[in-house]
């Protein structure tokens, strides 16, 4: 019989981890190569090869591929996106400069703040003759002649990307449709973004900015998805590749290049799908999520086994209107670069990082600042036998040396200086935690927690301490899980209109009926076969009557057959919990939106008998330093580790990707999926 694989890769600044997947017996493969920041195909390339060598499969038996990419992410960041021209009604051409009143930073924050250029700058903004009602009816005709000198002059400017945002276009789109056919036809090769597709909803500025960032980058998202699809055909012949969007659904390549805006938090997301699949195996659906890399760490919140979602996304200091799992970024990773300023002579770590090359200084491979990992070498935590993806090996001595700057400047011994480098990059993570937990109304001695990627197991332990959330789990290939996370999601994807009116005023049928067109528009998006498949969610962003804040409430198909009072009963709970109050004014609605998702993948999971064992293959001893003082720890293998096994601390636990760091004063319980969870000792 022939066996089925599918694949999930996830492009971190270290490193790329590829997971590959035997859909028949849930059998898992992994691998972990470093990235190629220059092209993340060739990581991407580099690592499908190593994991199919692993498994002893030719690369055609994989029949899907899911990729979590950054490349939209790090455009933006690094500001290299396309030329983008910019269209819009007359009289609102200053739209992308007068933006929000919003300036980041405390009390007079204003005095330093340099706001960054427009990724669609002035003198590429043209404006155009026409103009549609808030009510959809068309109040100035299109003035196609003056559209298209518009584009050509545009054209002449060499344009890389064009924009097109009219005025209430998410009330009535047709003077946006004929924009985009004039475009394509007078600007072959260029993409053309239009508001009303990217995001059919009300508030200028927002639409604006987020169809912006589509173009910005749209040509190179769909340069690089159609290159790795291409060299994807070539080496595996008919494969299905899937993008992970920022929500944490997969996205067809088609629309994830035409739609790249919603890809701006795809990496992150991918931990978040992966834990979720993990902990609900294992009976745990309230969770902390740690992912910890080489660069940064990525937090977030799972109630009740959904993830929390945001209705827009910010990288840098780019805000857009797109959806993405709530996650809070710290740069604290094991990369993170330790330095000692003069002027204060205070430690700090991050957020710059030594990245993939040469990477931290321990790693052997010339690299010289002082970074976590290095710390972490130094305390014992990262012993020699820590295996890095099979491929490093650690040095010791580099690490001592270049740590030795920091404890000199501190006048300290290397391993007070490392145990502090450990420490406050805790409390970076903790407070990350804290943004996801405390200040969204939620005790994070209600979650568990979750910790993955390459260096999250070596300080869960700690956080677990800081949080007091319990149990501290960590799941079997924690340094791949965003790559399993990729490869076991479901495709998503969504509709909204917005439709201002008070719930007083509406009838549950108008409100049903609504909701079904816009599933009707949200399933055009999903391939032919994958369409009957698809279950339907349904949103509302709703407000008090006069206020300007909006907060979305899920509601199902059930409801709506009822009195449609229970949507302020669902809005009053969420703004309660959010602002620990509620008001008894009226409420209205502002969006609707539907959400699709198409079938769960059909893994077959790993024979969860529990093999019991308490037999524990210890592999030597190492010294660790903690709490100031120097203690030996147990080294102990964990691909030997059966179900049942139990371990104290100081325990280390090396694993291909990953090592786990069990504290003195607390136990680790192998449990029947083979992940570790770590409590206080009952002693």
């Amino acid at each position: 019989m022939t066996q089925t694989y599918r694949l999930g890769v996830d492009v971190g600044g270290t490193f790329t981890d590829v997971l590959l997947i035997n859909e028949d017996n849930g059998e898992l493969f992994s691998a972990k190569v470093p990235s190629t920041p220059m092209d993340s195909s060739v990581g991407v390339l580099n690592g499908i090869d190593k994991v199919c060598r692993a498994a002893r499969i030719n690369a055609n038996d994989v029949s899907k591929v899911m990729h979590g990419t950054t490349v939209a992410t790090n455009t933006v960041l690094t500001g290299t996106g396309a030329k983008v021209g910019l269209i819009v009604t007359k009289g609102y051409r200053q739209i992308l400069q007068i933006a929000r009143s919003f300036v980041p930073g405390g009390l007079g924050a204003w005095v330093i703040y340099n706001k960054s250029e427009p990724m669609a700058p002035l003198e590429l903004t043209a404006e155009v003759d026409e103009r549609i009602g808030s009510d959809g009816t068309v109040v100035i005709p299109f003035n196609e002649d003056a559209f298209e000198k518009a584009v050509n002059e545009l054209k002449n400017e060499g344009i890389e990307a064009l924009t097109i945002c009219l005025i209430n276009s998410f009330a009535n789109q047709e003077h946006e449709l004929k924009a985009k056919v004039l475009a394509e036809n007078m600007l072959p090769g260029v993409p053309v973004s239009i508001s009303s597709e990217v995001i059919p909803e009300m508030q200028e500025y927002e639409r604006a900015i987020t169809t912006v960032a589509n173009s910005y980058v749209r040509p190179k998202v769909q340069y690089y998805i159609d290159n790795l699809a291409a060299e994807l055909t070539d080496r595996m012949g008919d494969v299905k590749l899937d993008i992970l969007r920022s929500d944490g659904g997969l996205s067809s390549a088609v629309n994830a290049s035409n739609f790249p805006v919603n890809l701006l938090m795809s990496g992150p997301a991918g931990g978040v799908t992966g834990a979720m699949w993990v902990a609900a195996n294992a009976g745990f659906n309230n969770l902390l999520t740690l992912d910890m890399g080489g660069t940064s760490t990525d937090v977030a919140l799972i109630e009740g086994g959904n993830a929390r979602l945001r209705r827009e996304t910010t990288v840098g200091d780019v805000t857009v209107k797109a959806p993405s799992v709530d996650i809070r970024t710290v740069g604290a990773g094991g990369g993170s670069v330790v330095h000692v300023p003069e002027l204060t002579g205070a430690l700090r770590v991050g957020p710059q990082s030594a990245g993939a090359e040469p990477g931290p200084a321990g790693y052997g491979k010339g690299g010289i600042e002082p970074t976590v990992t290095d710390a972490n070498i130094v305390l014992g935590y990262l012993p020699a036998s820590a295996q890095l993806g099979g491929d490093l090996k650690l040095s010791l001595d580099a690490a001592k040396n270049a740590l030795k700057e920091v404890s000199d400047a501190l006048d300290l011994s290397v391993e007070s200086a490392a145990e502090g480098v450990y420490n406050i990059v805790n409390e970076n993570m903790f407070g990350a935690l804290r943004l996801v937990s405390v200040e969204q109304g939620y005790d994070p001695r209600d979650f568990a927690l979750i910790a993955f990627g390459g260096a999250g197991p070596l300080h869960a332990n700690a956080l677990g301490k800081l949080m007091g959330s319990w149990p501290v789990i960590i799941p079997p290939g924690p340094g791949v899980l965003c790559a399993y996370g990729d490869a076991t999601t479901r495709t998503r994807e969504e509709a909204s209109r917005t439709m201002i009116r008070s719930v007083e005023t509406l009838e549950s049928e108008e409100l049903q009926e609504i909701f079904y067109d816009l599933a009707r528009i949200a399933s055009l998006r999903f391939a032919e076969d994958e369409r009957d498949s698809t279950e339907s969610s349904f949103q509302a962003d709703l407000r008090y009557e006069g206020q300007g804040l909006t907060l979305p409430v899920e509601i199902t198909i059930e409801e709506l057959g009822s009195d449609l009072a229970f949507l302020k009963d669902k809005f009053d709970t969420v703004h309660e919990q959010l602002f620990t109050f509620s008001l008894t004014q009226n409420v209205e609605i502002v969006n609707l939106r539907a959400v699709l998702q198409g079938p769960q993948p059909q893994v077959n999971q790993v024979d969860d008998t529990p093999t019991l064992s308490d037999e524990v293959h210890e592999y030597g001893t190492q010294l660790i330093t903690y709490d100031g003082k120097q203690t030996n720890a147990r080294l102990i293998d964990r691909s030997k580790l059966q179900s049942g096994a139990r371990i104290s601390g100081p325990a280390i636990i090396t694993e291909m990707d990953s090592t786990t760091l069990v504290l003195p004063g607390f136990d680790a319980l192998v449990d029947s999926y083979l992940n570790i969870l770590i409590n206080p000792s009952e002693d």
